[in-house]
C-alpha cells in the first residue's frame, strides 16, 4: 500500500511543479475554436502520469508482480509519451506522430507475443497475418481516440480511473493501482476547475496502456477481449459515431470540430463535471452487464444499446448539427 501513497504523492507533486513552470514559462493551451475551457491553462500534467507510471512499473518488476510480456509491451508506450511531450510543444507533423505510433504499436505487439485469436463469439478467426493487423490499427485508435476524448476537465483522467478499477476488479494485477494512483495525483489538479490539463503526453500513454491490456488480456482468455471493449464503450462508441457522422456529412475529418458526445453536452450547458458524472453512470451500467451478463456476445450486445441510448440522450440535448 506505501508504494501505491508514494506514486500518488509523487504524481501530484509533480503536477503541482509542472503547473508552476508552465505558468511561469507562458507554456499554455490557448482557447480556440475547439477549446471547451475558456482560459489559457498549462497542459503538460500527463507528464507527472506517466513518469510515476514508468516509475512504478519498474518498481513492480523489481518485486516480481508483473510478467515481462507486459511489463515490456506497457515501457513501450515512453516512446508515445516523449514523442507526445514535443507534440505539445512544438505541435509536430501528422506524418512525424503517425510513424511514431505506428512504432509504438508494432513494439508493443511484438512484445506481447502477437495477437492470438479473435473470437466473434459465431466464429474466430486464428490468421496471425490477420489478428495482427487487426491489433496493430487498434492500437493506433486507441491512441488517437483517447486523445480525441480529451476536451474537458476529469474527463479523460476520470475514464483512467475507472478503466483501472474494473480491470482490477475483473484480472486482478498491481499494475492498476500503480495507473490509478499515477492518474489520481494529476487528476486533483485537474477536476472542477481544472489548474492543469493532461496534455497529449497524457491522453496518448492513457490510450495506448488501454489498448495494450485489451490484447494482453485477451491472449489470457478470447473473452476478456468484448470485456474490455464494453469497459471501454463510452470512448470508443463515441469517437467511432462523431467519426462516421462526420464522415456521412461530408466533412473534412482532419478539420478540428466540437461534435463529440461530451462537446455537445458542455455546449447544451452541462458543467464538465457534470458530464463526468454522466459518464461514470454509464461505466457503471457497462461494468454490471460485464459482472452479472454471463454470455458476453449478450453483454455486447446490451451494452451497444445502453451506449445508442445514451447517444440519443445527447443527440436530443444537443443535435449533431
Amino acid at each position: 500500500m506505501l508504494v501505491y501513497i508514494i506514486i500518488f504523492l509523487g504524481s501530484f507533486t509533480l503536477t503541482y511543479l509542472i503547473k508552476n513552470y508552465y505558468i511561469k514559462h507562458a507554456l499554455l493551451e490557448e482557447v480556440n475554436e475547439r477549446s471547451s475551457h475558456t482560459v489559457a491553462t498549462p497542459h503538460g500534467g500527463g507528464i507527472a502520469i506517466a513518469f510515476t507510471w514508468f516509475i512504478g512499473l519498474c518498481y513492480l518488476n523489481y518485486a516480481g508482480e508483473i510478467e515481462d510480456s507486459l511489463l515490456f509491451a506497457l515501457l513501450m508506450g515512453i516512446l508515445i509519451s516523449v514523442v507526445s511531450f514535443f507534440d505539445d510543444l512544438y505541435d509536430l507533423s501528422p506524418k512525424v506522430r503517425l510513424i511514431a505510433q505506428a512504432g509504438v504499436a508494432s513494439g508493443g505487439l511484438y512484445f506481447l507475443g502477437g495477437f492470438d485469436t479473435l473470437d466473434f463469439y459465431f466464429f474466430t478467426i486464428k490468421n496471425q497475418i490477420f489478428t495482427n493487423l487487426f491489433a496493430f490499427f487498434l492500437i493506433v485508435w486507441f491512441i488517437n481516440l483517447y486523445n480525441f476524448l480529451d476536451g474537458i476537465n476529469a474527463y479523460a483522467g476520470s475514464e483512467m480511473i475507472f478503466l483501472s478499477l474494473g480491470g482490477f476488479l475483473l484480472f486482478g494485477g498491481a499494475h492498476f493501482f500503480v495507473l490509478i494512483a499515477a492518474t489520481l495525483g494529476f487528476l486533483v489538479w485537474n477536476y472542477g476547475n481544472a489548474k492543469i490539463f493532461m496534455g497529449d503526453v497524457g491522453s496518448t500513454l492513457l490510450g495506448y496502456n488501454v489498448a495494450i491490456f485489451t490484447l494482453y488480456y485477451a491472449n489470457e482468455n478470447t473473452q476478456n477481449f468484448w470485456i474490455w471493449i464494453i469497459l471501454f464503450g463510452i470512448f470508443w462508441f463515441d469517437a467511432t459515431y462523431t467519426l462516421l457522422r462526420r464522415k456521412l456529412n461530408g466533412e473534412k475529418l482532419s478539420q478540428a470540430h466540437k461534435k463529440h458526445a461530451y462537446q455537445r453536452l458542455t455546449q447544451a450547458g452541462f458543467s464538465h463535471s457534470e458530464v463526468v458524472l454522466l459518464s461514470i453512470i454509464v461505466n457503471f451500467i457497462l461494468f454490471g452487464l460485464i459482472y452479472f451478463v454471463t454470455n458476453i456476445f449478450l453483454a455486447f450486445v446490451i451494452a451497444l444499446i445502453v451506449l445508442s441510448v445514451w447517444i440519443k440522450y445527447i443527440n436530443y440535448k444537443k443535435d449533431f448539427f
